[in-house]
């Protein structure tokens, strides 16, 4: 779809607020309809439009693209704000996706996994050697409140579950306390003070053999941390399926999806639909940080922050969860996972022995209510979340403020792609979540 031809619903330099369609943009293989037909409030949605010119007028962020479905039908669009500095935003933009890359490349993974190539328990050494033998940065307080810390060899191996539910031990540089780890990640050239998390000029081959070489955090299985585990995944992908990573995606996932505008970078003939940032971020008032995805042959393709798509795109992969794997279109269906597959990704991964520093549910929304599967995160019941929702939902964000959810029980899929600073995005995401659940009519 190109963005000249798409039907707008935008907010045209704050002149005029973002309206919604089930008209404007074709999401295939996905009928429309309107809210009213699938018993959904538009009266009550139209709070979402007065909140997302609040936050650009606010300065928070240029720009959102919002897509609603339910019981299989697209029924609202919401596209508010400048895609960059000079350009509107439309509804097929295209957003950096940060780690909400992480549930695609996943469920790559699991592909291998129902191939018989991958399995769940082997440890990670038997498909990339150099993980053979970890080592683990222990911390110690004497009793003068000093901390001191020791290098003992790991327990334990770190296994491919390990990777896929992010309790490797593995963590990024800007999250961990523990000294020596983000030392060692900062002289590594895989952490930046003040930055974060830096992609670099190496080779993923490069990265993850110098990620081999250091501490971890955590004893393998033991605590859950969002990470690098990820990282290291896409490295398994490509030793097992012998196909640089962006290769096996399109070949077992966007392409079967039709994802068309999904990838890793960005081709220069769609070059002029990507959007960028504010120039500041508000929240730590200094330069915001992006990568480059104009090369088309980037020398990393990250597997947990690298991808770049678009809300209806998005939306495809968010239907085929709430279909168990499959994708039913008008004159085909496509299978990417088996039921039991999918199960298992909306599992609670964690149970009560694993222990988590910040739960997953603090970190996508500042409440509790939520553990983790394998690549997203999970609602445990109807109840305790401080937002509405049902129990085995499935949510997953992204470091600039985009998230999603499905809601199998519901038959709900909500999309929302942005750029915003982290604790903005946590804010945001909880008044969206509300506005669109208590939009519910049945």
């Amino acid at each position: 779809m190109k963005g000249a031809t798409v039907g707008r619903a935008v907010l045209l330099g704050l002149a005029m607020l973002g309206c919604a369609s089930a008209h404007a943009l074709k999401i295939d293989p996905l009928e429309e309809a309107t809210p009213e037909q699938v018993g959904i409030s538009p009266k009550r949605l139209a709070a979402l439009g007065n909140l997302f010119n609040k936050e650009v007028r606010s300065g928070y962020m240029r720009g959102a693209v919002l897509l609603i479905a339910r019981r299989g039908k697209f029924v609202y669009q919401l596209a508010v704000g400048m895609q960059d500095a000079t350009g509107r935003l439309y509804e097929d933009t295209l957003f950096r996706l940060y780690s909400m890359t992480v549930p695609l490349v996943t469920v790559g993974a699991l592909k291998l996994v129902e191939d018989g190539k991958l399995r769940l328990a082997d440890p990670v050494g038997r498909y990339l050697p150099e993980f053979g033998s970890m080592t683990v940065s222990v911390a110690w307080q004497a009793a003068n409140g000093a901390v001191s810390y020791e290098t003992l060899p790991a327990e334990r191996p770190i296994t491919v579950l390990d990777l896929l539910r992010q309790t490797s031990g593995m963590v990024y540089g800007e999250s961990t306390d523990n000294q020596v780890v983000k030392d060692s990640y900062e002289q590594a050239g895989l952490y930046v003070k003040d930055v974060g998390y830096a992609l670099g000029a190496m080779t993923a081959a490069e990265q993850t053999l110098r990620l081999a070489n250091l501490p971890l955090a955590y004893p393998p299985g033991s605590t859950w941390s969002p990470g690098l585990s990820s990282e290291v995944l896409g490295r398994v992908i490509e030793a097992v399926s012998k196909k640089r990573l962006a290769e096996f995606m399109e070949d077992r996932v966007f392409g079967p999806l039709k994802m068309k505008d999904t990838a890793f970078w960005v081709q220069r003939r769609k070059q002029g639909r990507i959007a960028e940032p504010l120039e500041v971020d508000s929240a730590t008032g200094r330069p915001y940080q992006t990568f480059d995805v104009t090369n088309e042959e980037p020398t990393i393709v990250s597997a947990g922050m690298g991808g770049i798509s678009t809300a209806g795109d998005y939306l495809r992969f968010c239907q085929m969860l709430l279909g168990g794997g499959t994708l039913e279109e008008e004159k085909d269906t496509t299978r990417i996972l088996r039921r039991e597959t999918v199960q298992l990704m909306a599992s609670d991964q964690l149970g009560a022995g694993i222990l988590q520093p910040v739960p997953p549910g603090e970190l996508m929304l500042g409440v509790p209510g939520y553990t983790y599967g394998l690549g997203l995160a999970v609602r445990k019941a109807d109840t305790i979340a401080g937002v509405p929702g049902s129990a085995g939902e499935l949510m997953w964000v992204g470091e600039a403020g985009s998230f999603f959810w499905v809601d199998p029980r519901r038959q709900l899929a909500v999309v929302m792609l942005t750029h915003a600073p982290r604790a903005r995005g946590v804010e945001l995401r909880k008044l969206v979540k509300q506005i669109v659940q208590q939009s519910l009519s049945d």
